[in-house]
């Protein structure tokens, strides 16, 4: 979709960005500081440009996610991915998976798409910006600069409510307030039109204590 803006366009819309100040794990409603959960991908080091193949100029499949330990009283794992430096009011949704068992380590390559009402033991995948379910592949305006994709993972205790059916960025961070136990984060990189570091420092992103 974004493809097609003209790079001049997408440079002149350089200064619109959404803002990793507007994530969903720096806001106040889920706790602010948290315990820390090992966050990583096989495919990509953190800070580290993404794969074409987890992006629209690929074959547009999520990227396999793993971790470590949570914390005891753990009920569930939810996953949030946004785009901090969308050209938009609010970073864009690129996934949410809700209700992975506590007991779960990993998410395979292609994993994250539509499911419907979700599966029997609370796993659902939620809604993207685009009101789709599944994985919205990174599709940066061309010349707009870098854009950082956020991987968010919550653990959460047993008094969490439930979102609902599929649900969108809003439901999910009203059920989490006051029920996040510990996150990690996970950054990813992408552009077009320019190379992007293999490694990005001081990523103005708060990362959980």
């Amino acid at each position: 979709m974004l493809e097609h803006v003209p790079r001049w366009l997408g440079a002149a819309m350089k200064g619109m960005r959404a803002g990793a100040d507007k994530l969903a794990i720096v806001q106040p409603a889920l706790g602010g500081r948290f315990d820390a959960i090992e966050l990583m991908s096989p495919a990509f080091a953190d800070g580290a440009r993404l794969p074409p193949r987890f992006t629209a100029d690929g074959a547009g499949v999520s990227p396999p996610l793993v971790w470590g330990n949570v914390p005891e009283g753990t009920s569930k794992l939810v996953l949030l991915v946004e785009d901090a430096d969308a050209p938009t009011p609010a970073p864009l949704v690129h996934a949410i998976l809700w209700g992975l068992p506590a007991d779960e380590r990993r998410i395979e390559e292609g994993a994250i798409v539509a499911d419907g009402a979700g599966a029997a033991n609370g796993r659902d995948v939620g809604r993207n910006s685009l009101r789709r379910e599944g994985w919205l592949p990174p599709d940066p305006p061309t010349g707009h600069g870098e854009h950082r994709y956020v991987f968010q993972l919550f653990a959460l205790d047993a008094e969490v409510a439930d979102p609902g059916e599929t649900p969108r960025r809003s439901a999910l961070i009203k059920a989490m307030s006051g029920h996040v136990l510990a996150a990690g984060l996970l950054i990813g990189c992408y552009s077009r039109g320019e190379l992007t570091p293999g490694a990005r420092g001081g990523a103005a992103v708060l990362r959980p204590a």
